[in-house]
Order: structure tokens, then C-alpha cells, then sequence
């Protein structure tokens, strides 16, 4: 199946080999498995969503699939053929921040097996194994990435963006993962370790992010906005934002019965109570992201915007924030959450629908296909 599309690629692509295209393949493909694997796991979501909607989100979740598969196939190619230049992306301090699409993309397929497939026998064990790999990624990415950053990188605080946020956020999202793939592990002991990792992962980002969100405010009231080619930067922030409110209350959700089966009810009930109310604070705050970052984008298109692959970042950050709102109107019953959450599922087709589009017209021109590492070091 990967080598036909291979030979599709080259056949599509005159003006650039494969070999190119494996050497010039950068981690940030993979911001187009988050948007789509976000997309395809919140059609069903939508109040009201039918079996027409479960269908379109199971098969986006499989053409996830393969261009995950796919991506993770060329830049492994990159790794075996072009070792030395595929090393410089630890130096440089934008590209290397995308590392952390790779767990945040994987992360999306995991808990597709538990929305389109858990009935399907592998589908549990798979999601449960490729969750601790999914979750040793993040924290990989959430240390080895700022190490680089205070080590090898040259940054100034007028340069800083939000794509700083990019492999801190992926352990909060294999947080809210986990808590997704509780109720479908049979062994108490096994729901009990997932969930104490999940908090901990949880822990491990979202502090580190608000951190950044801290700087980010100020980079931007000294500086102002970054360049119009960094525009869907000012949504990456509501990533953290919307993940974070959705782990809490996802985490909450299941917390009592997982610590009522390891003799401490009490705890669990603390647990449902934090999550609930840390969730919809969190999630009040993104609401003020998510009004600015509107703003911000109409500010930077009335201009004009190149497309770079940096679009997709316009669809992930909506879309966690998108389902936490759901999850939220389901569990206080407010049917304003639920019709508000429906608009954003809306808005967030539209975009994708937009940024796909350009994205295989990009890839079928060759030219999305550079490495800025390459060109820093010649």
C-alpha cells in the first residue's frame, strides 16, 4: 500500500524526485495528522450526530492512519539516508519544536481505535500499548526540546512565538488519552496505573505551558505580533488551554470509580470535584483565547497570508478546545455549551477542508517539501 503511494507521489511531483522529498521531509507533516485525527474524533461529538457523522469521522480517522503511517515512513527514510542533515533539526529553534506533532498526531489515532473500533478484539491492547509508547514520546519531547532550547538555540524575545508550546503540550495530550482509555481496561490495577500516569503527565506540561503563555503575552505586548508567515501561531496557545480543561474533566469523570476500586472512594470523589471545576476555569480562560486569536487572524488576513504548513496549527488548537466544550455542555447539561461546541465542530470542518486543499496542492507543486534546517547550515 506505502510503496503504490510512493510511486503516486512521484508521479504527481515532476519537479521533485522522492529522494528529494525524503531529504527536505520535515516533522512538521505531522501537524496534518493532528488536525484531522482531531476532526475525525469530534464529528461524533456533535449534538445530535447521527451514524452519517460516526462513518465520515471513522474514515478520516483511517486516512489518518495512512498519512501517519506515511509520514512516519519518509521521515524515518530521512533519518536511514540523510542521518547528518536530519540531526540538524535539534538546532534549529522552530523546526525542532515540531517534534512534538509526532506523539500529539500518534495520540489522535489511539483514541480513534477507542471511538471507531473498541469492539474490534486488537483494538483495546493495540490503543493500550501504543499509549505508553504515545506517552514516553511526550516526555522525551516535553525535556529534550527546552534542554536544546537553553543549550544550542539562539532565541530573543522578539522572535519567541507560541510554537514554543509544541512538544510541551504533548504530554498533556497523551494525559487526556489516557484518561479516554480508562473505561475500556478490564484490570483495576491496570485502570489505577494509567490514571496516576495520566495526572502526572498532565502535571508535567500544563504548568510548563501556562509558563510560556506568561512570556507569550509579554512578547506580544512589547513586539507586538509575529510575522504574517508565524500567523495561526496565536492559536497554538489555546491548544494547552483546551487540552488541559479536556483532561481535567475527562480524568475527573472516571477518577471515582479507579480509586473506589483501590479502597480510596474519597479521593476519587476530590478528584471528580477538581476536575469539574479546574475544567470549566480552564476552559473560561480559553474562551478569551479563543476571542483573541479571532481577532488576531482577521487582523493578519486583511493583509494577506502565505500558506505554509504552519495552517494546520489553526486546527488542532480548535479542536481540542472544541470537544472540551462539548464534554463540558454534556456534563453540567447546558445546551449552550453543546450548540456553541457544534459551531466550532462546523468551523473547524471548514478549516481543515480549506487547509487540506492547500496542503495537496502544496505537495503536488514540490515546494512545501524544504528543510529549513538545510539551508541554516549551508
Amino acid at each position: 500500500m506505502i510503496a503504490s503511494v510512493s510511486r503516486v507521489v512521484m508521479r504527481l511531483m515532476p519537479s521533485s524526485s522522492l529522494l528529494n522529498m525524503i531529504r527536505q521531509f520535515t516533522p512538521n507533516w505531522f501537524a496534518a495528522t493532528m488536525g484531522t485525527g482531531i476532526l475525525s474524533l469530534s464529528l461524533p461529538q456533535m449534538p445530535g450526530a447521527g451514524p452519517a457523522l460516526h462513518d465520515v469521522g471513522r474514515m478520516l480517522w483511517l486516512f489518518n492512519i495512512g498519512l501517519f503511517t506515511l509520514f512516519t515512513l519518509l521521515y524515518t527514510a530521512r533519518w536511514v539516508l540523510f542521518r547528518r542533515e536530519a540531526m540538524l533539526v535539534f538546532g534549529h529553534s522552530v523546526v525542532s519544536m515540531f517534534m512534538g506533532t509526532i506523539p500529539m498526531g500518534l495520540a489522535t489515532i489511539i483514541n480513534g481505535f477507542l471511538a471507531f473500533a473498541p469492539d474490534w478484539g486488537p483494538a483495546v491492547p493495540a490503543a493500550h500499548a501504543l499509549w505508553w509508547i504515545d506517552a514516553a514520546m511526550s516526555l522525551a519531547c516535553g525535556v529534550l526540546i527546552p534542554y536544546c532550547m537553553f543549550t544550542r538555540h539562539e532565541n530573543t524575545l522578539s522572535k519567541m512565538t507560541a510554537v514554543w508550546l509544541l512538544p510541551v503540550v504533548a504530554a498533556e495530550v497523551a494525559a487526556a488519552s489516557g484518561a479516554l482509555l480508562l473505561p475500556h481496561l478490564a484490570d483495576a490495577q491496570a485502570q489505577f496505573v494509567v490514571l496516576v500516569a495520566s495526572y502526572v503527565l498532565w502535571a508535567y506540561s500544563v504548568p510548563v505551558a501556562f509558563c510560556i503563555l506568561a512570556i507569550l503575552v509579554l512578547r506580544m505586548v512589547l513586539h507586538k505580533l509575529p510575522h504574517e508567515s508565524m500567523a495561526a501561531s496565536s492559536w497554538l496557545a489555546l491548544g494547552p488551554i483546551g487540552t488541559g480543561s479536556l483532561g481535567m474533566l475527562l480524568l475527573g469523570n472516571d477518577a471515582p470509580a479507579v480509586f473506589a476500586a483501590q479502597g480510596m472512594p474519597g479521593i476519587g470523589a476530590v478528584a471528580q470535584g477538581f476536575g469539574l471545576v479546574s475544567g470549566t476555569l480552564l476552559w473560561g480562560f480559553g474562551l478569551w483565547w479563543l476571542l483573541l486569536a479571532t481577532l488576531i487572524t482577521i487582523r493578519y488576513f486583511r493583509s494577506g497570508v502565505p500558506f505554509n504548513l504552519g495552517w494546520w496549527g489553526y486546527t488542532f488548537p480548535l479542536g481540542v478546545y472544541t470537544v472540551a466544550t462539548l464534554k463540558l455542555g454534556s456534563m453540567l447539561r447546558l445546551e449552550f455549551l453543546s450548540l456553541f461546541g457544534a459551531f466550532e465542530v462546523l468551523a473547524l470542518a471548514t478549516i481543515w477542508v480549506l487547509v487540506m486543499a492547500k496542503t495537496i496542492r502544496g505537495g503536488w507543486q514540490g515546494h512545501l517539501f524544504v528543510s529549513p534546517c538545510i539551508g541554516k547550515a549551508n
